[in-house]
């Protein structure tokens, strides 16, 4: 069953990452192009070089704030129905009419359906995060010369803490949303 919810993991990972970077490189290169044709195309000296490097450089780290929130929901959908090392997450419906003895399985994951399940789990998310930071923060005063966790902290750093705070909320989820099961395939 770990080998399961590493697998998982992984992928998710994988995809979390992938996902997120390309389309905050692809907004950040078409905002650093704005600005550049807005300036009227100046030739592209080294100054010109350098300066757009900054406007990419600012820009990429906001941006990315922004499309790691839409490949978080994003990659969600993907963790459903795959059949990893002999188990796969199912998504429950949770409609009122169903018998609560029969479990009716969603086979095709929508957005839709997963609004109420990513809430669930993105709060799991900033909870296991507020963990991160708090041991974070204890090392940190006790173990280095930094006074204060602003000191390195920063969006790479968070991004480390959402991808180890993934792990550890795949294997909560099953417990903590009970319109999630895991299954045999």
């Amino acid at each position: 069953m770990s080998k399961f919810y590493f697998l998982l993991w992984f992928k998710w990972a994988i995809r979390l990452i992938i996902c997120s970077t390309l389309l905050a490189i692809f907004l950040t290169s078409l905002i650093t192009l704005y600005f550049y044709i807005s300036q009227n195309m100046p030739n592209l000296t080294n100054d010109v070089k350098l300066a757009l490097q900054n406007i990419f450089e600012f820009w990429f780290k906001i941006i990315w704030n922004l499309t790691l929130l839409i490949a978080l929901f994003r990659g969600l959908k993907y963790v459903f129905n795959n059949c990893i090392n002999g188990y796969e997450l199912k998504l429950l419906a949770c409609e009122d009419n169903i018998n609560k003895n029969e479990e009716k399985i969603i086979d095709v994951v929508g957005y839709g359906d997963l609004l109420k399940v990513w809430r669930k789990w993105f709060m799991l998310n900033i909870w296991l995060i507020s963990i991160l930071m708090i041991i974070s923060l204890i090392y940190t005063n006790f173990f280095t010369t930094f006074s204060g966790v602003f000191e390195w902290f920063n969006i790479y750093w968070l991004f480390g803490f959402i991808l180890l705070s993934g792990y550890f909320s795949f294997i909560l989820l099953g417990a903590r949303c009970k319109m999630i099961k895991i299954k045999k395939c």
